[in-house]
């Protein structure tokens, strides 16, 4: 069979690769332990799902439109305007079926064949193939441990060309947890105001897992705030990841535009979920602030084991879920006649050999590294350490 060409124009997502090698070595009686999924380890709150099972019985069981509820983008707005003083009408708020649809649908409907995505690394692995996807090219703009994984204004905008049509980034950012302050998003929005045409992808979907203080929206800024498409979603702050719930708020136009592209695809979002969503975005956090607690918990945890090994440097997260550790000094080492040549390598070492499944850095632009999770329970993070520690001794 000769399938579509486009599929050779993306690769797998290496989280979902590396997952899914796990659970074939689990299969066959393993005890592996993933740090490779950003997944949280909480049960969705109690009082969203009592939501979602009063929404059952009283029968939201019909097609839903395509853009969403309207009570639901109204709280979106509701909550867009609470925790972060943004003013948004429905006719800027897309529901789609995870934020991943999200950023798929904004790249789709605003890409065309050579258009350049400016992408400061390390990204989320799925940010570069959808902008191939959509025929694009993404532009790289490389940050380092150094400047704490974040780009210089400078740095953006030599980057900018005639041909650059969007700039996509996160904050808090997977894989790296580096979150932009008011003060350094200022800087790039300055840089963005002498290029209208270019527009910003906002991924925010990591808003609540902040360890440094207030959560900064690049759409605050008010002069740009049109050109800003900010995208969030339920996954990561209400541990809702299997409920798959995404949105955007946007300027009409790139709503329109993105509802159309929905509505071949997969149309409305689930209606439970999006009954189960008003309740999570308009009722209390203090399930997510509790989550979030643990998780200070174990980033302090973790962090003080990496210390403990040998040639690994990591700077510390500031928000999301994860560790991201350079470990190029155990490149070139060997384990019986197998050479570590570079992350992949050693992260492949790690999954058959310490059982603990983790994601190379190449994935996300930043071959030097591997991605941890710690959304894990901190027994199975301490244990997993220790087994990576004894790992990366036997390497000669």
């Amino acid at each position: 069979m000769q399938l579509s060409l486009r599929l050779q124009k993306f690769n797998e997502p290496e989280t979902l690769k590396m997952a899914k090698l796990g659970r074939e070595l689990r299969a066959k009686g393993v005890d592996v332990i993933d740090l490779s999924l950003g997944e949280p380890d909480f049960d969705t709150p109690e009082h969203i799902k009592e939501f979602a099972k009063k929404a059952i019985d009283d029968n939201w069981s019909h097609y839903t439109p395509v853009a969403g509820y309207a009570d639901l983008r109204e709280a979106i707005c509701l909550k867009l305007k609470r925790d972060n003083n943004l003013d948004y009408k429905p006719e800027n708020i897309l529901v789609s079926t995870g934020a991943k649809q999200s950023l798929a649908n904004v790249i789709l409907a605003m890409v065309d064949e050579g258009d350049e995505v400016i992408i400061p690394t390390p990204f989320w692995v799925t940010y570069s193939e959808l902008v191939r996807l959509a025929d694009g090219k993404p532009v790289f703009v490389k940050s380092s441990i150094e400047s704490e994984y974040k780009i210089s204004p400078a740095q953006l905008e030599q980057a900018i060309t005639k041909r650059s049509k969007l700039f996509m980034f996160s904050s808090p950012c997977n894989p790296s947890g580096a979150v932009y302050s008011r003060k350094e998003l200022e800087g790039l929005v300055e840089v963005f105001r002498k290029y209208p045409d270019i527009y910003i992808i906002s991924d925010e979907i990591y808003e609540y897992i902040n360890y440094v203080g207030k959560h900064e929206s690049i759409a605050q800024f008010a002069d740009i705030k049109d050109r800003v498409i900010l995208v969030n979603g339920l996954s990561k702050g209400f541990a809702m990841t299997g409920w798959r719930l995404g949105y955007i708020a946007a300027d009409p136009a790139i709503v329109k535009g993105t509802e159309k592209l929905q509505g071949q695809f997969t149309s409305g979002t689930c209606s439970i979920t999006q009954r189960a969503a008003i309740m999570a975005l308009t009722g209390n956090l203090d399930p997510s602030f509790s989550m979030v607690k643990e998780f200070t918990k174990r980033r302090k945890r973790i962090l003080e084991l990496l210390k403990e090994i040998p040639g690994i440097e990591c700077s510390e997260p500031e928000g999301a879920f994860y560790v991201f550790p350079k470990v190029d000094k155990y490149f070139g080492r060997k384990f019986d006649s197998q050479t570590i040549a570079n992350a992949d390598d050693l992260c492949m070492y790690l999954l058959n050999t310490a059982h603990v499944s983790t994601v190379t850095g190449t994935a996300f632009g930043e071959p030097t590294c591997i991605r941890l999770s710690f959304a894990n329970s901190m027994q199975n993070i301490e244990k997993a350490m220790q087994r990576v520690k004894d790992a990366l001794a036997a390497l000669k």
